[in-house]
């Protein structure tokens, strides 16, 4: 499968579908897969939620293709998965600070995962993010630096998401992290709940706190 077919299936009847982005299936190379052909991509049980709650769209901010894993296990309880990483891979001979190339197979490997699944157009989102993409520890010049924040016009306005049902959102990850702060303080100014679950424990409704202005 390529790049663009991987694409079109993650992006096929929804009206979500201008939020995903392309970036790394325009990255992928075939030669990756093997590279990763032992990594575990198997879908995993989910312990947060076990029923499609049309009120509510999820975020999961999760260590590389973990969210491509989860997602799929969402898909299957009726959520509509959209990746939304955007981080870019190392030119030859560099280390990145972000490793992708994980994420691109396992896109790949889950377009064969997602395209029998009967989701239908209006189904509510589930966000993929990589938590890694804000690693910025850059040690020398041979490290190339593809750290990626996530900015409010990366997703949906809070008005969308009310004129389509959606008065919650579910962050799962291990905490709130800056980027989505930023966004989610302001959609819950909105109107929209925001909600946190770590995946173990059942989501709980929190209160955002203002960012800092550096971070606004």
């Amino acid at each position: 499968m390529t790049g663009r077919q991987a694409f079109e299936i993650w992006s096929a009847n929804t009206i979500w579908a201008g939020w995903v982005r392309p970036v790394p299936f325009v990255a992928f190379d075939s030669d990756n897969i093997k590279d990763y052909a032992l990594t575990n991509f198997t879908i995993p049980g989910i312990n947060y939620i076990n029923n499609l709650q049309t009120d509510t769209a999820i975020i999961l901010d999760l260590c590389g293709s973990d969210s491509v894993k989860e997602g799929l296990a969402l898909s299957k309880l009726g959520w509509r998965p959209i990746p939304l990483y955007n981080g870019t891979n190392e030119q030859q001979g560099a280390m990145a600070l972000v490793d992708n190339h994980n994420i691109e197979t396992a896109l790949i490997w889950g377009a064969s995962e997602l395209k029998p699944i009967s989701i239908p157009n209006n189904a509510p989102p589930v966000f993929l993010l990589d938590s890694n993409r804000t690693n910025r520890y850059k040690m020398n010049v041979s490290v190339f630096d593809n750290s990626w924040d996530l900015y409010r016009q990366d997703i949906p306005s809070a008005e969308l998401f009310l004129k389509q049902g959606i008065i919650k959102i579910l962050i799962r990850g291990d905490r709130v992290q800056k980027d989505l702060i930023r966004i989610f303080y302001k959609f819950q100014r909105e109107g929209i709940k925001i909600y946190f679950t770590n995946g173990f424990e059942k989501a709980k409704e929190v209160s955002l706190r203002k960012p800092p202005r550096k971070y606004r």
